[in-house]
C-alpha cells in the first residue's frame, strides 16, 4: 500500500502518447509535479466528463509545472477510440490531439502497484486464466518533483472528482514548499488568502 510521503512507485507503460516505446514514469515526470488519475473503465460517462475537464484545465496545471497522466484498465486501442469520444464531448474535433496521456493498464500492473483496484467493482471481462478482474477506484495521487507522494484521494466510481479542489491543493503544497517554513493553509483557503505560519 502506498502512503503520503512514500516515493511514488515507478513503472514502464504504453500510453496514448507513447505507442512505440513505453514511458518510464519517473523519467517522464522529470523535475515536474505530477498527478496520476485512475479511471474505472473507458467510455464510462463520469470518466469522460472528468477527462474532458482535465483537458480544459491543462493550461492552469501547466502554469504550476504539473504534468497529468491518466490510467484505465483497458488497452491502447480502446483508449484511442475513447479519446475521440472525449474530444467530441468537449466540443472538439474527434481526431484532435488529446493533451492527457492515458496509460494502458489492461494487465492491472499500475493499478496493483498503486493499490487502486476496487474489489466491489467487477469487470465484465475475465483474465486469460478465467479468474475475475476488477476495475479501479477513482484514485488521485499528487507527486512532487522529488517523486514523493504528497496527496492521495480515493473517490467511489459513482462520484466524479472536484478539479477545483485538486488545483487548490497543488497551490497549497507549492506555497508551503516555496516558502521553506512551517506554513499551513486553513479550511477553504484559496490563493491570496491568509496562511498560518508556525513557530520554528
Amino acid at each position: 500500500m502506498v502512503r503520503i510521503g512514500d516515493v511514488a512507485p515507478n513503472f514502464r507503460a504504453f500510453t496514448t502518447h507513447n505507442l512505440v516505446e513505453p514511458i518510464d514514469f519517473h523519467a517522464w515526470l522529470g523535475d515536474s509535479w505530477g498527478i496520476l488519475f485512475s479511471h474505472p473503465a473507458d467510455f464510462t460517462p463520469v470518466c469522460t466528463t472528468e477527462l474532458s475537464e482535465l483537458a480544459r484545465i491543462q493550461p492552469e496545471l501547466a502554469k504550476r509545472n504539473v504534468k497529468v497522466i491518466a490510467v484505465s484498465v483497458d488497452d491502447i486501442e480502446s483508449h484511442k477510440k475513447w479519446v475521440e469520444d472525449i474530444n467530441t464531448f468537449g466540443n472538439k474535433d474527434a481526431k484532435a490531439v488529446f493533451p492527457v496521456p492515458i496509460i494502458a493498464d489492461d494487465k492491472r500492473e499500475v493499478s496493483v502497484l498503486y493499490d487502486m483496484l476496487d474489489p466491489t467493482h467487477e469487470d465484465d471481462k475475465t483474465a486469460p486464466d478465467g479468474s475475475k478482474l476488477f476495475l479501479t477506484v477513482r484514485g488521485v495521487f499528487v507527486i512532487d518533483p522529488a517523486k514523493k507522494i504528497r496527496l492521495i484521494i480515493t473517490y467511489p466510481a459513482s462520484t466524479g472528482r472536484n478539479f477545483v479542489e485538486l488545483i487548490r491543493v497543488v497551490d497549497s503544497l507549492q506555497l508551503a514548499d516555496g516558502l521553506g517554513k512551517k506554513v499551513t493553509t486553513p479550511a477553504n483557503w484559496t490563493p491570496g488568502e491568509k496562511i498560518i505560519i508556525h513557530p520554528s
